[in-house]
């Protein structure tokens, strides 16, 4: 069984900021695998399904970003799970929009909702998928972008990378973390 958590915030408000793009990954995954994210369960929205023939369940914290630790240490907690069994989908500042990073564990790169996550966990043992949103440009405040929507310029590639993670934590789940970073981390690098 794994655990794929996206991390984001609640609320129509947030739905399309840069900050939610691993909400967006978790939506795209659940679509592509058939499985409803919606039951309300520990401080989450939830979705249990199959992924070749293995249990996996697909999470969105509902505990808001810097917060995310909570919803993930009950989800693990109560599945029986441990951090190796989990991965966790953010977005990423110090990547351009739309490339990806896949990782076997590692810091939060300052990153608060993979910091909440790292402390409630006790390390960072656990494999990310992180997903590029850019820099601000000069003069905007790094809480303002990544709370603003990705200018309409930017979708077709967020709409690429979103795709691409679904099929990379497919990939990492099925065939291993080597072969989808091989394929995935490489990709956007040429």
């Amino acid at each position: 069984m794994h655990l794929v958590v996206g991390l984001g915030n609640p609320g129509a408000e947030y739905a399309r900021t840069r900050h939610n793009v691993g909400f967006m990954v978790v939506d795209r995954l659940a679509a592509d695998l058939g499985i409803e994210v919606g039951r309300v369960w520990l401080r989450s929205l939830v979705g249990l399904g199959y992924l070749d023939g293995k249990r996996i369940i697909l999470a969105k914290p509902l505990t808001y970003m810097n917060r995310s630790g909570e919803a993930v240490g009950l989800l693990l907690r109560w599945y029986g799970l441990t951090p190796q069994e989990l991965l966790v989908v953010s977005d990423d500042l110090d990547l351009p929009v739309g490339q990806l990073r896949l990782r076997r564990s590692g810091s939060s790169g300052g990153h608060r909702g993979l910091q909440s996550v790292i402390e409630r966990l006790g390390g960072g043992d656990f494999a990310r998928l992180r997903v590029g949103i850019g820099r601000p440009p000069e003069g905007v405040a790094v809480v303002d972008w990544v709370l603003s929507e990705f200018a309409p310029e930017e979708l077709p590639a967020v709409e690429r990378a979103v795709a691409e993670a679904s099929q990379a934590v497919r990939l990492a789940l099925t065939e291993g973390m080597e072969a989808a970073m091989n394929r995935f981390n490489a990709r956007r690098a040429k």
